[in-house]
């Protein structure tokens, strides 16, 4: 499979769920509007471990509608967005105006937002939730965001697990069962699904897309692989959507876990890595 084929697929389906996303209750755009300090719920679980963002210039790979970069400059952060969907870069540039949010847009492909971008010139690469999933090379990915980081700059990322993205969905009987790939293999997973993540009426015709999971062991391997040091890893018990519905608890600030003995999952983690000086 080339590259233009799954970017053609995915592409198609992040441009016409983008205006959607955008509508959602889920997205609370209306929260940023009435609210100057809000932050989206994605980043308000990152602050522990994000830690003082101001004044850093910043970096947000595959941004989507821009909640979470906004977010962050709103934390005195400098911050780009990177986003394949021309749809998704449009409705986080309308946002960022309305608010005077002072974020610049930029659609690429994160596998070129190095060529497209000032290498070299940022204090913090940010990746949030659903995004490793959308690439087939994570040793790609790092390599990207080496090349992005200033030295002494770091990355901060938030996932889901890959412990998560192998299980079966819907959970057979409420069962925690392998069905998919833990590990990165070279075809992809093909998924034709309707519907999206959060609350819309809309329906959907562009289905079909391509995803890839990447082993815990493979992602932090192609940081140090890149020279990176690792600062931190973190699994966490809960992630901010409801992955199994019917299954899991919803706990402050969005956050959803399983609600049977919850620690037999990892369902997101952390990392935070740093090029040497």
């Amino acid at each position: 499979m080339t590259d233009a084929d799954y970017r053609t697929l995915n592409k198609a389906s992040w441009d016409e769920r983008a205006p959607a996303h955008a509508a959602s209750p889920g997205y609370g755009l209306d929260r940023f509007r009435s609210d100057p300090a809000h932050l989206s719920d994605v980043v308000s679980f990152d602050l522990p471990l994000l830690g003082d963002v101001a004044g850093l210039r910043g970096v947000h790979l595959q941004c989507h509608i821009g909640t979470d970069t906004i977010s962050l400059a709103r934390l005195g952060a400098r911050m780009t967005g990177l986003d394949f969907s021309p749809a998704a870069v449009a409705q986080a540039t309308a946002l960022s105006q309305e608010l005077g949010a002072g974020v610049d847009f930029v659609e690429a492909d994160v596998y070129d937002a190095a060529d497209v971008l000032p290498a070299g010139e940022f204090d913090l690469v940010f990746t949030g939730i659903g995004a490793l999933c959308w690439l087939p090379s994570v040793g790609r990915w790092a390599e990207v965001v080496q090349r992005l980081l200033k030295p002494g700059g770091r990355l901060f990322i938030r996932e889901g697990h890959p412990m998560l993205w192998a299980l079966a969905d819907p959970l057979p009987e409420g069962r925690l069962e392998l069905a998919y790939p833990y590990f990165e293999r070279d075809e992809p997973l093909v998924w034709d699904e309707g519907g999206t993540y959060v609350e819309t009426d809309v329906e959907f015709e562009h289905n079909l897309t391509h995803e890839w999971n990447h082993g815990l062991g493979e992602i932090v391997t192609a940081l140090l692989d890149q020279g990176l040091v690792l600062d931190a890893l973190v699994e966490h018990d809960s992630v901010p959507w409801d992955a199994f519905p019917g299954f899991t608890e919803e706990l402050p600030g969005g956050e959803h876990r399983l609600r049977d003995r919850p620690w037999r999952l990892p369902h997101t983690y952390t990392i935070k890595a740093t090029k040497p000086a």
